[in-house]
């Protein structure tokens, strides 16, 4: 799967801070939308509309202001894997926030940093050191803290955020080594287009069930449903768009520190949509998970 080569576009830090501030804004309220109506409306179903009302604007937004942009990508594999894993991401982490509170969900998710510095070290063979496995033993401290995996506390839907932090690690990755020189809106279209494939082809060929997030029949759309999908079509839109210019613009070691910002944001939504207060133990997780984050990033 090799590309031709593309011009990289030179690092605007401030840029790419502000974007991902913003952007974990927007993803945040979003996902807290999502876990708010999951029990009214399937997956597949917020898939499918939520990006299927996104992709009218991205076009329009690219044939008005960047019509150069509407070509072939210059790297069409890693644009495809690179849409598959985060649909893939996407679907890992939605499906654990029925069952986890939002702030827990968000915690477990972001010790994807810790998986970056694992994945670049194989990507690059460089040597991890010393306070790079510190970084990852307090991550997995604080981890165990969330999760508590014992017979009284554990829930094993906690396991799919990691699982979404892998995935979202290897994404940004390839953003930011095979994808650096495609337009941020063009990234953007070709994952909301995977969003609506994954969404209609899990609609026709999954089994259906009476309920479930995963696997529940479509439900009729009212007015207010369509004003919460159109708020969903704006925060992936600002997601797809704003992850892709901030890792593009700024070093994933850099720009990962400021996407902890999320955690900070999810609990405030989880307090105002759900009265969802962490207790101590898991404030402490979540402490200790941002602190290996952060120091895992910048050693």
């Amino acid at each position: 799967m090799t590309a031709p080569a593309t011009p990289h576009r030179p690092d605007n830090l401030p840029l790419a801070v502000g974007t991902i501030v913003f952007t974990v804004l927007g993803l945040s309220l979003g996902d807290a939308i999502i876990k708010l109506t999951s029990s009214s409306f399937p997956l597949w179903q917020i898939f499918t509309l939520r990006s299927a009302l996104a992709l009218p604007l991205l076009l329009g937004v690219l044939a008005l202001w960047f019509p150069a942009a509407l070509t072939r990508p210059a790297a069409p594999g890693w644009t495809a894997l690179r849409s598959l894993l985060l649909v893939t991401m996407w679907i890992a982490y939605y499906a654990s926030l029925p069952h986890l509170p939002l702030a827990i969900a968000a915690a477990a998710y972001y010790t994807l940093p810790l998986f970056i510095t694992l994945f670049s070290a194989l990507a690059t063979r460089d040597r991890i050191p010393p306070l790079g496995w510190l970084a990852v033993a307090l991550g997995f401290a604080g981890v165990l803290l969330i999760l508590r995996p014992d017979a009284e506390h554990f829930s094993a839907y906690a396991l799919l955020p990691l699982l979404a932090a892998m995935l979202y690690a290897a994404a940004m990755i390839l953003t930011r080594t095979k994808c650096r020189g495609e337009h941020p809106m063009m990234l953007a279209l070709a994952l909301n287009i995977a969003f609506v494939l994954a969404g209609g082809l899990a609609t026709l060929f999954l089994p259906q069930a009476d309920t479930g997030f995963l696997s529940a029949p479509w439900a009729a759309m009212t007015s207010a449903n369509w004003g919460a999908m159109a708020i969903l079509a704006l925060s992936i839109i600002i997601g797809s768009v704003g992850t892709a210019i901030a890792y593009q613009a700024g070093p994933s070691s850099v720009i990962g520190t400021f996407d902890f910002a999320y955690v900070g944001f999810a609990v405030v939504w989880g307090v105002i949509f759900f009265a969802d207060i962490p207790g101590p133990v898991t404030l402490a997780g979540m402490t200790l998970i941002v602190a290996a984050g952060i120091l895992s990033l910048r050693r």
